[in-house]
């Protein structure tokens, strides 16, 4: 029954409950003629830059006119709203963040002329939900079922979407919030195919992308895991290793480089199937895994780990990644590891230098045949035209946009950021953590807070409300700590159960859940009819 309570402690706990309504919503065309309603590429006479014209000083005392686009910007196609008058609400980020954002202000009742015309824009066809990613790795889950298309999910809405990348984000909101009323437009964002969006409020929830370009070696031969693109890349590549090794004398090594969630949760996943075929060895600078986890996740991911003889290298740092072939051109035969020089086996494998973060440890190289990076990642705002200085947006010093605690953007009362792309802090002065569960709940204040100031009515203050930690460990392994009972870890199956429940909870539609129920239902009658069949089948042999 705790996990029970706890997954639904996850809505209970949200601002307002979430209702999807609405009918079909008509399809039509949004765009200039000549473009479809998922351009991918534009013109080729695009420059990198546009010119965007500065609005001049307004009459003293009075508000300054809105900025105007230049003639060359007017010769660029442009995103045609359906409305004239309702307000144009643009999202970049089909993440956690952008999408249920999306969904949130779908779910809310509006005034007939204030209810907002809603564009989503995200570089992938797909949405995804990124704390299952392991499964796929697994076989647990299928793709459809973590990895939906937005137009199977938006169908019944009248939310657009547009699948593009963002190129250019040139807000005007900082001439304050009251223009001319017959010239609200908030500011524009111009995408890669060329398309160039008008918006009256903005929403930024771009996600984060790996950071790779901190050690050398690791963009050209460390492989990511936070896209559905990198969970099919690792997927392929495991396959192809254990098609061609196989023996004794054939080990799969696997380096993961990093062990906080993510990492914990990849070694965990791969040394289950890999099982005696190959060996994870998972890297972390500090002393620890999951540092900052509840007691109870870190000793249960011990615990998973040890049985399946990860090994555990802790306290070090990666210097470098080399490829097999680069270090014997370099005639570097001192490189050893287990008394084997490495420059015996083939080009497919690389070498980690390790380098000490802690006194009493020495230098080592790991030889591995795959190399999952899991340490770093930076946001994906999109990069701002050279411009006078009221036109940027806050951003810190990690390229996060500095928010309010209502979820605006400082100075820009017409944006607002979340997930990745939002600097926010805690009641007591801590940055809050770009998790999922941070993403959920913003996404419902974020909508709501949109709708308040549409309406004009009190915006909320964000309120994070950390309702536990989960991990998984394998196919029938997990590890939970809910945050409403001190010092309870569910682990095991019953970890396992409660973490599939809960996030079957948060898939994004109920048309969507209500399948992927269905499914891991008839998964898990087809796996109990086998355990069975093969219990019966151990009796019987045994008689």
């Amino acid at each position: 029954m705790a996990f029970v309570a706890y997954s639904a402690s996850i809505t209970a706990l949200l601002p307002f409950n979430r209702i999807f309504s609405g009918g079909m919503g008509k399809k039509w065309n949004r765009l200039s003629p000549g473009y479809s309603a998922r351009l991918r590429a534009g013109p080729s006479t695009l420059s990198r830059t546009s010119n965007f014209s500065s609005a001049a000083a307004g009459k003293a005392g009075g508000a300054p006119p809105l900025p105007q686009l230049s003639e060359a910007d007017k010769t660029l196609p442009i995103y045609t709203w359906p409305h004239k008058k309702k307000p144009r609400v643009c999202i970049l980020g089909g993440g956690f963040g952008g999408l249920y954002t999306a969904l949130r202000l779908e779910s809310l009742l509006w005034p007939e002329d204030k209810k907002p015309q809603v564009l989503l824009v995200d570089q992938s066809e797909r949405f995804v939900f990124k704390p299952m990613l392991y499964e796929l790795l697994s076989g647990e889950v299928d793709e459809w079922e973590i990895a939906p298309r937005f137009s199977e999910l938006l169908a019944n809405t009248g939310v657009e979407f547009l699948q593009d990348r963002v190129k250019l984000l040139h807000p005007f909101d900082h001439w304050g919030m009251n223009g001319h009323k017959q010239s609200s437009c908030g500011g524009t964002v111009l995408l890669e195919s060329g398309l160039l969006i008008e918006y009256d409020w903005l929403v930024l929830a771009l996600g984060a992308e790996a950071k790779l370009d901190v050690v050398p070696g690791a963009l050209e031969f460390a492989l990511t895991f936070s896209t559905l693109e990198d969970a099919c890349r690792v997927d392929e590549k495991l396959k192809t290793l254990e098609r061609t090794k196989f023996g004794k004398d054939s080990f799969i090594r696997v380096a993961v480089v990093g062990c906080g969630y993510s990492g914990v949760e990849l070694a965990a996943t791969i040394s289950e199937r890999l099982q005696d075929r190959g060996i994870v060895q998972a890297i972390n600078v500090e002393s620890t895994i999951c540092p900052t986890a509840p007691t109870g996740n870190r000793e249960a991911a011990l615990k998973v780990l040890s049985s399946r003889k990860v090994q555990l290298l802790l306290g070090y740092f990666v210097r470098c990644i080399q490829r097999v072939s680069d270090v014997e051109a370099s005639g570097d035969a001192t490189v050893i590891r287990e008394g084997k020089d490495i420059a015996k086996h083939n080009s497919e494998k690389y070498v980690l230098e390790l380098q000490p973060a802690e006194k009493g440890l020495e230098s080592q190289n790991l030889e591995a045949d795959l190399v999952l990076w899991t340490v770093g990642s930076k946001p994906l705002l999109p990069e701002l035209e050279p411009c006078d200085k009221p036109h940027e947006l806050p951003l810190n010093a990690r390229g996060q946009a500095e928010t309010d605690e209502t979820l605006r953007v400082k100075g820009h009362p017409r944006i607002f950021a979340l997930g990745d792309s939002a600097s926010l802090r805690d009641s007591t002065g801590k940055l809050l953590p770009a998790t999922a569960q941070v993403a959920f709940q913003q996404a419902d204040f974020a909508g709501w807070n949109l709708w308040a100031a549409i309406n004009h009515r009190p915006l909320l203050p964000f309120r994070f409300q950390n309702l536990g930690e989960m991990m998984t460990l394998g196919r029938n392994d997990a590890a939970i700590s809910p945050s409403f009972v001190d010092g309870l870890t569910l682990e095991g199956p019953i970890g396992h159960a409660a973490r599939k429940l809960a996030y079957l909870i948060r898939l994004p539609t109920e048309e969507h859940r209500f399948k992927v129920g269905l499914s891991w239902f008839a998964k898990s009658a087809v796996d109990s009819v086998a355990l069975l069949q093969s219990t019966l089948t151990k009796v019987l042999s045994g008689s």
